[in-house]
């Protein structure tokens, strides 16, 4: 390893690469490190919270996004803002959610960049409802290969190439976009248990339209008839009448008095280094069963707080070093509506070889956006972390993979970190066209990542 080169992982940290980090001040040291970032080319990171291999370049620069942080310019009254790509959605909603509008689209983890919400074009719990993070950017400043910077605008190739790109159509570099009105920081939460994985399936088809967000935590481990029992949650952002109802949320009165005040927890950081196995059949047994009990069998118009509804994993930082010096590999996919047999056998398979996951989430996407690499479709997503080292993984995954892609599925790029290069045609049909764009605009591979040199992208 060279003196000016770091390993770098992605969240998963399963497998780190040496690469060269250049921080970025500037527009105009962007370009200038675009032009001379040799020949194993760049690719941009933000805040490093893609599980696998996107944002890592073996032996290349990673251009580091996060100085370039500022926001530019707030329309109070509409709801646009333009902003650096380098803005966090945790500094958005520290900014916006005192002036009555929260991001329209937000992943389980707040600390994500704009530009990379916008390169893995991220979902969150209310994709039926409001579709991907593109489809509220109204446009964006590119940096392409040549140096050059382009104003890149909805309907266009080089929008939906870049949305869900993942950093290879070039560097994003500020974002307009609309976000949503809210009265409170407060959402209204109903929960209910469902004892299986047609139970659940039958509530979220039923019910889901009723609500914005809608997300599921399943129990992997359960097996026989529990088989996919999970805690059903759903909800919308709490309007400002639903503070005057006394004992729905601890704090009450202060809530009354500021309604759209974001603070969230922190909680102490786990250690650098913690025993392996610490995820294991045993422990996330006992926590999988001890959520499931602890889950109200049915309760409605419960307040919660944004932070706690969206983003409890945030109030812990580093919580991925749980998974000790292996790692975790996150693993989703989705298949579409009439593929629910698919879906069945995958829990059922999951479940049957013990593997222990305590997030796993399953959620329903509506009508796919534009872009080319976007991973939602019509259909069911199942989300799993695992342990890296669990025995049997890497054959267990390849045949879901093989499975997914039979049904007409697809792997999330964001979180992939081993797929293989030949069944991603199959996922993505307009692949042969995000690579002729690509070869088109950046000839000389000047961005590029591990992800992309795996998956011949």
């Amino acid at each position: 390893m060279s003196a000016d080169t770091v390993p770098v992982a992605g969240w998963g940290r399963t497998a780190p690469t040496a690469a060269r980090p250049i921080r970025l001040r500037s527009y105009e040291e962007a370009v200038a490190a675009v032009r001379g970032c040799g020949t194993r080319g760049g690719i941009p990171r933000g805040l490093g919270r893609a599980y696998g291999d996107a944002a890592q370049n073996a032996g290349g620069a990673v251009f580091d996004m996060t100085a370039l942080n500022r926001v530019h310019a707030i329309d109070a009254e509409g709801g646009t803002v333009l902003c650096d790509a380098g803005v966090s959605l945790h500094r958005l909603m520290q900014v916006l959610l005192p002036l009555g509008w929260f991001v329209p689209v937000t992943p389980g983890t707040r600390y994500v960049t704009v530009g990379g919400a916008i390169g893995a074009d991220v979902h969150g719990n209310n994709h039926p409802v409001s579709g991907s993070f593109s489809r509220h950017v109204l446009s964006f400043e590119l940096l392409t290969a040549d140096g050059e910077i382009r104003t890149v605008r909805r309907g266009t190739p080089l929008f939906d190439a870049t949305t869900g790109g993942m950093g290879l159509t070039g560097m994003i570099l500020t974002a307009t976009v609309q976000f949503q009105p809210v009265e409170t920081s407060l959402m209204s939460v109903d929960t209910e248990r469902a004892r299986d994985l047609d139970d659940l399936m039958v509530r979220l088809t039923t019910g889901d339209r009723g609500y914005r967000y809608s997300v599921a935590w399943i129990d992997l481990l359960a097996r026989g008839s529990a088989t996919g029992r999970a805690v059903l949650t759903r909800g919308d952002h709490a309007p400002l009448e639903a503070l005057r109802t006394p004992g729905l949320l601890a704090g009450g009165t202060r809530a009354r008095r500021d309604p759209l005040a974001f603070r969230p927890p922190r909680f102490p950081a786990p250690p650098a280094f913690l025993p392996e196995g610490l995820v294991n059949r045993t422990t996330v047994g006992l926590f999988n069963e001890l959520w499931y009990r602890k889950a109200p069998r049915a309760r409605t118009g419960r307040l919660q707080r944004i932070s706690a509804f969206f983003h409890p994993l945030d109030g812990v930082p580093h919580w991925n070093r749980i998974y000790g010096r292996g790692g975790l590999v996150q693993y989703q996919f989705v298949v579409g509506h009439g593929q629910e047999e698919t879906l069945r056998r995958i829990v059922r398979r999951v479940s049957g070889q013990r593997c222990p996951s305590f997030l796993a989430v399953l959620k329903r996407f509506g009508d796919a956006d534009p872009g080319w690499l976007s991973f939602p479709v019509p259909g069911w997503s199942l989300a799993l972390g695992l342990p890296a080292g669990l025995p049997g993984l890497a054959p267990l995954l390849d045949e879901l993979d093989e499975e997914v892609a039979a049904a007409g599925g697809r792997v999330y790029l964001a979180e992939d970190s081993r797929l293989r290069p030949d069944l991603l045609a199959a996922m993505y049909p307009r692949l042969d066209d995000f690579r002729a764009l690509r070869a088109e605009l950046d000839p000389r591979g000047v961005f590029t990542s591990d992800l992309s040199r795996r998956l011949t992208l």
